[in-house]
């Protein structure tokens, strides 16, 4: 894992540069619109808005016993925002390069600067509706001490994320068929999740397919806290952490046997 460590250090180095990049990438999302910067998060939040008005208020759909929550639309909030913002930051970390590909042929930076850019950017939007969404819930618990659970599963979704958009961009730039399997996959993902409906719905036969989904456990995680009040399970923090040290061997490999040729591939 040297390699990755040293990209970790350039990253840190160049902290500074990166939140400059982070701040110009932000500014670049609302240009032009006449919300302004208000617009990034407008999107997402109009959307988890219109699930609530739609499923809880029109139709007022019902989920069956043994879910997290009755309430269809409050259930759906609660994952669909937190697979918004991964689906944001993988697939903008995932162009990161290919779009940075001009500038790194010009400039010997670290590509990884330009991943951590789009990321955090994505993290910037999203972070802040996700803890919008859990004041809105929190109440629902009496604020317990589960709600110190968040923190620690937003900080391990920014870093998956992190890993995971740094080694497509790197896919994406040997193969661009990358992006657009990565983009298929993205918007199935979805119905491959406790999302749409509790665990306990799906069949327990082929309950395996969802932990193939890398936000199947942290979903789990939100539910937990947001929706019983409850301190995730032991198997949430085993999965995610499972996801992330498989990610970060596969960047380790692909960063090093790529390093020489990256920037001729963008």
């Amino acid at each position: 894992m040297v390699t990755l460590s040293q990209e970790a250090n350039a990253l840190w180095r160049a902290r500074a540069l990166v939140w400059v990049l982070t701040r110009r990438e932000l500014a670049a999302r609302h240009t032009g619109t006449a919300a302004g910067v208000l617009w990034p998060y407008l999107q997402p939040l109009l959307t988890v808005a219109a699930y609530y008005l739609v499923f809880d208020i029109v139709f007022a759909m019902r989920l069956g016993e043994g879910a997290p929550a009755r309430a269809v639309g409050t259930f759906l909030v609660v994952g669909a925002l937190p697979w918004m913002a991964f689906c944001d930051a993988v697939a903008r970390g995932m162009n990161s390069l290919i779009e940075a590909g001009g500038l790194l042929q010009k400039n010997p930076l670290p590509p990884v600067l330009f991943t951590a850019r789009a990321v955090l950017a994505s993290a910037l939007i999203y972070g802040p509706l996700l803890l919008l969404v859990a004041l809105v819930y929190a109440p629902l618990h009496s604020f317990n001490t589960a709600l110190l659970g968040l923190g620690a599963l937003l900080l391990l979704q920014l870093l998956l994320c992190l890993l995971l958009g740094y080694l497509l961009a790197v896919l994406a730039a040997a193969l661009r068929d990358t992006v657009q399997l990565v983009n298929f996959l993205l918007s199935v993902g979805i119905y491959l999740s406790p999302i749409l409906f509790p665990l306990s719905l799906f069949p327990e036969n082929w309950r395996w397919v969802l932990w193939l989904n890398p936000m199947t456990a942290l979903v789990q995680g939100y539910q937990q806290i947001l929706l019983q009040g409850a301190w995730p399970p032991a198997s949430v923090w085993y999965v995610t952490l499972a996801w992330l040290a498989v990610t970060a061997v596969l960047l380790n490999v692909a960063v090093k046997r790529s390093r020489d040729q990256l920037v001729d591939w963008l």
